[in-house]
């Protein structure tokens, strides 16, 4: 067959198998005495090979080590899923950061803020929240059973990676998560909450050690003073009292509420709760509802008694 032939039996243009043959991919069985290329049926199916490979979008490269058994289609095939899969990945990515970018109304400086903060590695994305943790806690753990220490570890666990299809607010979640620990004020606060957590390396003396405070029943504040903020009942009127009284009893001494005011005050902060809000969503685990108003009314009533 003549190169013209080929390309009508084939439906492959002349111009593409020619450059296909200068390339050595189909080469020609033999030429006429005039000089021009013939083909056999061979160079048929080996044309019909070339095209579906470059159809895969594999590179004249790879098609000439293919066809030359200079490797195997199964070795190639595994290599393009992992590249196909990592392309994919990216597309799902943007797809997500532009979804984030649609509902916040980002200026063009966040969007590309956004779109280079998601497309980190794990390994990046994590060094952040290390960096974050390490800094923030140097010196509250000492040991694995110091107070700081579990919460410094509950504080790194982020997922290997973003999901393959990740949702707009979990992207969301990890752009504001990256924003909130390089906020200098929320490391302090964090910082704060480790070192007012972690016992005393030398117990004072003479003094005997203060009265502890008693325990908060957690179901009772969030049950009673949830419902008193619901109601819009004022911390430090009649009505609050007695529902402060309900979690903490009348009976408790000023000394003790102002132990526990200290204490409230010191471990209730928004940004924490939320900055645990933000991990959940990106492990896509349960988000824990937000406490933190309600208390902000305990801490108003007890600073009101």
């Amino acid at each position: 067959m003549s190169i013209g032939q080929l390309a009508r039996r084939t439906g492959v243009p002349a111009r593409t198998i020619r450059f296909w043959s200068d390339a050595g991919l189909v080469p020609p069985a033999a030429r006429s005495a005039s000089g021009y290329r013939l083909y056999d049926a061979a160079a048929v199916a080996r044309l019909d090979l070339v095209l579906a490979l470059r159809e895969l979008g594999l590179g004249l490269d790879v098609v000439r080590a293919i066809v030359s058994r200079a490797t195997t289609v199964a070795d190639v095939a595994a290599a393009h899923v992992a590249v196909l899969d990592g392309q994919i990945r990216t597309l799902r990515l943007r797809r997500a950061v532009l979804s984030t970018v649609a509902k916040r109304g980002n200026t063009i400086e966040e969007a590309l803020l956004m779109h280079k903060l998601a497309r980190l590695s794990a390994q990046e994305r994590q060094q952040i929240i290390d960096d974050f943790v390490d800094s923030t806690f140097a010196g509250t753990t000492a040991t694995e059973d110091a107070p700081a220490a579990s919460i410094a570890h509950a504080m790194r666990q982020l997922p290997a990676e973003l999901p393959d299809d990740p949702a707009p607010e979990q992207v969301d979640a990890w752009i504001e998560l990256a924003e909130l620990v390089a906020d200098e004020e929320f490391r302090q606060r964090v910082r704060t909450m480790a070192l007012a957590g972690r016992p005393a390396a030398v117990p004072p003396a003479p003094e005997p050690p203060a009265p502890v405070p008693p325990a908060i029943d957690y179901q009772a504040v969030t049950e009673h003073a949830g419902q008193a903020r619901a109601q819009g009942i004022a911390p430090g009127s009649p009505d609050g009292q007695a529902v402060l009284h309900r979690i903490i009893g009348p009976d408790v001494t000023a000394g003790h509420r102002a132990r526990l005011l200290s204490q409230l005050e010191t471990f209730t902060d928004a940004r924490v709760e939320r900055y645990w809000q933000l991990l959940a969503i990106i492990n896509g685990q349960p988000v824990p509802p937000s406490v933190v108003s309600v208390f902000d009314w305990l801490i108003a009533a007890l600073r009101a008694s």
